[in-house]
């Protein structure tokens, strides 16, 4: 009976093993492609979300304003620049490990301005934290910047031996 046991065990530890390097390997082949999808994404609507502050920079200023953020017309301007261009240079690939820093700490300053309250919440409510328009901004520029853009990059393609030269 043990050793009917011990064989079972075996084979599922076997089957196991199997499965997690299979699915190991389909996660080095898919995450390229989930960068670039997350890459194209949030860039884009980083851009739209910075096009939108340019575009209409009054009103972004009086809201800037409306919750003390000093220089509200410059730092609208500021942000706002630095999403779109900052989108473009994410949704490209290019110089994505150094754009993802401003762009964080625009989602940053978001957190501690317009949604002090959620960014309070984030341990008694990580629901409320999470759920905050700046987190999956925030989020995808981390994974970006501590995994790099990912195969599918202007990065990838510049680091290339021989590339533009």
């Amino acid at each position: 009976m043990a050793e009917v046991a011990s064989l079972t065990f075996m084979n599922l530890k076997s089957g196991f093993t199997k499965l997690e390097s299979s699915l190991t390997a389909t996660g080095v082949f898919l995450f390229p492609l989930v960068l670039l999808v997350m890459r194209l994404f949030w860039g884009w609507q980083f851009f739209q979300t910075g096009k939108g502050k340019l575009i209409n920079l009054d009103r972004t200023a009086g809201f800037f304003a409306s919750i003390d953020i000093p220089w509200p017309k410059l730092n609208a301007m500021l942000a706002g620049v630095t999403e779109a261009g900052g989108g473009l240079l994410l949704m490209l690939g290019l110089a994505s490990r150094v754009v993802s820093v401003p762009l964080i700490l625009v989602m940053v300053v978001a957190y501690v301005t317009a949604d002090r309250e959620a960014l309070q919440a984030i341990v008694s409510d990580p629901d409320k934290f999470t759920s905050a328009a700046p987190f999956l901004f925030l989020l995808t520029c981390v994974i970006v910047l501590t995994a790099g853009p990912g195969r599918f990059s202007l990065d990838a393609w510049l680091k290339r031996p021989g590339a533009a030269k």
